[in-house]
């Protein structure tokens, strides 16, 4: 049955395709429709995926990074720093440790101070980046060491904030998928009323081919042809646009944060190919229960 639609749908039937009207309120609602869709659900698209490769470099970035603070008095602050520093050399898992830069730490504070604190003169901590091998080391054995050592540092392996981040990542790509398939749902009751309106507007056409002959798949199968061709045009419009204005976002930067990622990346951009035959396919099955279920209604 399907593979009969199927080849109908390709093959066509220029006798049958004439019960449905070419244009009028059906055709333009079916291809607005579509190409509404198309065009958000390339956005959802890219957004589901920059949300993904957010979310995986945050975990990648967060987990293998942590931070000391070491807060002494001016006079320690060099000594304790050392001390520091040897005992995170010492420790396995720990790829590399080096002390922040005065001009490191004030560009820091730049954004909430501005541009001309004196750093020198403030009893700033001194902060020690530290980067994990991917084995990572263990966080409560290296406290109780610096405790003992160095007892100003204050360790923090970003979990508490690590965590949250990735999983609010993770939620935006989900709700991206959600939002395709929400998007499919919507277009699909689109194409449906749309092919229900064309039906009923075509009842007395109708009756007239049933008597000379015709058989209601027969029927069905010339509005399947023309919503499903007018919902891949549509959807195929609507996506080309949806990627022109992909493209008109600013690119990713560290300066601009996650706002400025969201366009595809890579093989990415290949996805939005899917969407038209995605569309056609949401219209070949709505037009077809719609077409099946009207036609027993008008019997």
């Amino acid at each position: 049955m399907i593979r009969g639609a199927l080849s109908g749908l390709i093959a066509g039937d220029k006798q049958a395709d004439r019960v449905v009207p070419p244009s009028g309120f059906t055709a333009q609602l079916t291809l607005f429709a579509a190409g509404a869709m198309g065009f958000l659900a390339v956005f959802a698209l890219a957004l589901s995926l920059a949300s993904g490769r957010l979310a995986d470099r945050w975990a990648d970035e967060l987990a293998r990074s942590a931070t000391l603070r070491i807060s002494a008095p001016a006079d320690q602050m060099t000594a304790q720093t050392n001390a520091a520093l040897q005992v995170l050399r010492q420790t396995p898992g720990v790829q590399s440790a080096r002390a922040l830069s005065d001009a490191e730490q004030a560009a820091l504070l730049t954004p909430w101070f501005g541009p001309d604190l004196p750093i020198e003169t403030l009893p700033v901590p001194q902060l020690i980046e530290i980067v994990e091998t991917p084995q990572g080391f263990d966080a409560a054995g290296l406290r109780l060491r610096l405790s003992a050592q160095v007892p100003g540092a204050v360790l923090d392996d970003h979990t508490r904030w690590r965590r949250p981040l990735v999983e609010a990542a993770g939620r935006l790509r989900a709700l991206g998928l959600i939002s395709i398939l929400l998007i499919g749902a919507a277009m699909a009751a689109m194409i449906t009323l749309a092919a229900n309106a064309a039906l009923s507007a075509n009842a007395q056409v109708i009756e007239v081919l049933r008597l000379v002959g015709a058989k209601d798949g027969y029927i069905a199968q010339a509005f399947v042809r023309r919503f499903t061709f007018r919902a891949l045009i549509g959807a195929a419009v609507g996506a080309f646009l949806g990627v022109c204005g992909v493209l008109l976002l600013p690119e990713a930067s560290d300066e601009g944060g996650f706002l400025t990622g969201l366009g595809f990346a890579g093989l990415g951009w290949f996805y939005p190919l899917a969407i038209p035959p995605l569309g056609a396919v949401v219209a070949f099955v709505a037009t077809g229960y719609a077409a099946r279920r009207t036609l027993r209604g008008l019997s």
